[in-house]
């Protein structure tokens, strides 16, 4: 198992500036880097691939829909230019060397019509979303990953039962589950079920407090999430999500708070406790 971290913890978006941030995280000790290019006409993606590749490190890439590309969208023109996007993503993480395309990236994030989905809506993104599929396996093997996220931040996909479906639809062999334990403990009845329910079409999976604080200091029950993730055969990546209050991203999350001493508390101490779980549990496993 890989162990990552995302740069929002760090940076609001990525441009040359943040380039250290590579090495940075490498010497607390992960393996990915996921990187959010908020700015994609400032995001160096072809050094990002240089410096990974020297300080043997493997990058993902999460970036959600704005409502302008919004892939659920009523209008025709809306809906294409969210292709459009999507494909421009696709493009960045090849360039980059990026191994998954994560996130709210199937239809616009924090976009509402103050109704439930529609069956036009599930028709339009399973539309959308097989053509940037297609455009991605006739370029590279990106695997594109299709989070779940809470009811705050969207009403399309919120349990992994609807975005299996969803993954099923779209019905292409680089489109996987990407599930969230912060948005699976406000939504699902049982992680440990919701998990294994996804077996190998699970993806992606980010390991994120209750509170989106450090793992280990929140409600998650952890050994059952690693548990169902090792009953799975999920043995890929494991990347910690949280976010730097102090930074301008953090209100479009709700983080009104410190969740730690400082970012490097966080993503230290997350990364320590969730490698003694892993440990534990998937050592577990091989025990007679």
């Amino acid at each position: 198992m890989r162990f990552g971290i995302t740069g929002l913890l760090f940076t609001d978006t990525f441009d040359e500036g943040d380039l250290p941030l590579l090495e940075r995280c490498r010497e607390f000790g992960f393996d990915v880097l996921e990187i959010c290019p908020v700015e994609p006409d400032r995001f160096p993606a072809r050094r990002v691939r240089q410096l990974a590749d020297e300080l043997d490190m493997s990058v993902n890439i999460n970036y959600a829909l704005p409502e302008e590309a919004n892939t659920i969208s009523p209008d025709p023109e809306v809906r294409r230019r969210g292709v459009e996007l999507l494909k421009k993503l696709v493009d960045l993480c090849s360039e980059a060397g990026a191994e998954i395309y994560c996130g709210a990236n199937y239809c616009a994030w924090r976009y509402f019509t103050g109704r439930r989905r529609t069956e036009d809506e599930w028709k339009w993104a399973v539309e959308c979303y097989r053509e940037a599929a297609e455009y991605a396996r006739d370029r590279s093997d990106l695997v594109l990953a299709v989070e779940a996220l809470n009811r705050f931040e969207s009403f399309f996909l919120n349990t992994a039962a609807d975005t299996l479906r969803f993954v099923e639809d779209v019905d292409m062999p680089n489109v996987k589950v990407h599930l969230d334990t912060f948005h699976m403990i406000g939504e699902e009845d049982d992680i440990g079920a919701a998990i294994r329910s996804c077996g190998d079409r699970l993806g992606y999976f980010h390991a994120c407090g209750s509170q989106r604080g450090i793992p280990g200091r929140d409600m998650v029950p952890w050994r059952e999430t690693l548990t169902a993730l090792r009953d799975s055969g999920y043995q890929d990546c494991i990347t910690i999500e949280s976010f730097n209050s102090r930074l301008k991203f953090a209100p479009l999350v709700g983080i009104w708070r410190d969740l730690a001493d400082s970012p490097e508390q966080l993503a230290t101490e997350g990364l320590a406790f969730l490698q003694d779980v892993y440990g534990d549990v998937y050592g577990d496993a091989e025990k007679p």
